[in-house]
């Protein structure tokens, strides 16, 4: 019995099993090449757009500070416009790829996302109500981060009340807070002014990170820091998880604990992206699929795989959706078409890769 426990933990531990071995060359191969892709794509971020910068002009700016165009024109739209988009995007694509991986694994459940507990209704409503009352940005931003929380918290308390079932009460009470958020956003919608808060209302849901700037970066990177941090030290517990809630307290886990600990870091990074881009969805859902068929299911190393992975594809859609057409499109519109058909595809082939 005793052996039998030691192979479970050295299994957890990612000594061997999936977290090693066949697994372990793929996993490297797959990695360097998301970080050459990263790389190539924020060069390439720089250079497209509706102001085209060269590759030369670049270098030459970033190695010397020489900027010949007029105006500095060049600095403004290498350092204020594509550098915080760039970075705004490749944190949003992390964090919301991070927490989906984070609740899927902790709730076992292979539709579980970033926003399973309510933080995008909570965080919508919350940025509603900013524009209605002020249109400020920094209000929009802490009253969507507020509330993002807060729709959490309401969860979390709900959930405690049910004894038998406490992962499918944390669920079922999402959809409850969520479903209430959604009805008070829809309030906000009738009474807002269409012609000037009701557009800024919608277009902000729909997801865009158009307006984003270094001030933007900074109100987010702090919550959303401390929460991957945390995800990223606790990821190995979250094998143990997978195994069922009575196989995780043989094991000597806390359940209960753990179960907030990761509840409340997830929800920090989801409502620190949600406040800043607005609401990008199916990053979250489709992406730890992706990464679960090719990496194998073993979080220790799942998650920062996926996270990578997540800025690498937000921060493509994002290029796409700048230079595509004259009009920005909405990002959550781009996921939405993307994400979609790739969920349907892995429920035709019936995927198990999660189990």
């Amino acid at each position: 019995m005793k052996a039998k426990t030691s192979s479970k933990e050295s299994s957890i531990n990612g000594d061997n099993g999936a977290c090693g071995g066949e697994a372990g060359v793929k996993r490297a191969i797959f990695s360097s090449v998301l970080v050459v892709a990263l790389i190539l794509l924020v060069i390439a971020s720089f250079i497209i757009g509706r102001y085209p910068v060269g590759i030369a002009e670049l270098v030459r700016f970033l190695l010397t500070g020489e900027d010949l165009t007029e105006g500095g024109i060049l600095k403004t739209v290498v350092y204020h416009i594509r550098f915080p988009r760039i970075i705004a995007a490749i944190m949003a694509g992390a964090g919301l790829s991070a927490a989906g991986t984070a609740f899927q694994g902790l709730f076992r459940n292979p539709i579980a996302s970033p926003d399973i507990l309510g933080v995008a209704s909570g965080a919508g409503f919350g940025a509603g109500l900013g524009i209605l009352l002020s249109g400020e940005i920094a209000v929009v931003q802490t009253l969507a981060f507020a509330f993002g929380l807060l729709s959490v918290g309401l969860v979390y308390v709900a959930g405690r009340f049910v004894k038998s079932n406490s992962t499918l009460a944390l669920i079922l009470a999402g959809m409850a807070v969520g479903g209430v958020f959604n009805a008070l956003l829809a309030m906000l919608k009738y009474v807002a002014d269409p012609v000037d808060q009701l557009p800024s209302i919608v277009f902000w849901l729909m997801g865009s990170l158009a307006s984003v700037d270094n001030r933007d970066i900074m109100f987010a990177a702090v919550p959303m820091t401390v929460g991957l941090a945390v995800l990223y030290s606790i990821r190995w517990r979250l094998n143990i998880m997978a195994m069922g809630e009575e196989e995780a307290m043989t094991l000597g886990l806390n359940t209960t604990r753990f179960r907030f600990i990761t509840v409340v870091s997830a929800t920090m990074v989801t409502a620190s992206v949600v406040c800043v881009s607005g609401i990008i969805g199916w990053i979250g859902l489709v992406i730890p699929h992706i990464c679960r068929m090719i990496v194998g299911p073993c979080h220790k190393k799942l998650l920062p795989v996926s996270a990578l992975m997540g800025a690498v594809y937000l921060l493509f859609i994002d290029n796409i959706a700048r230079s595509s057409a004259s009009v920005e499109i909405p990002l959550g519109i781009l996921t939405a078409l993307v994400g979609a058909p790739v969920f349907l595809y892995l429920i035709a082939t019936n995927d198990r890769s999660w189990a």
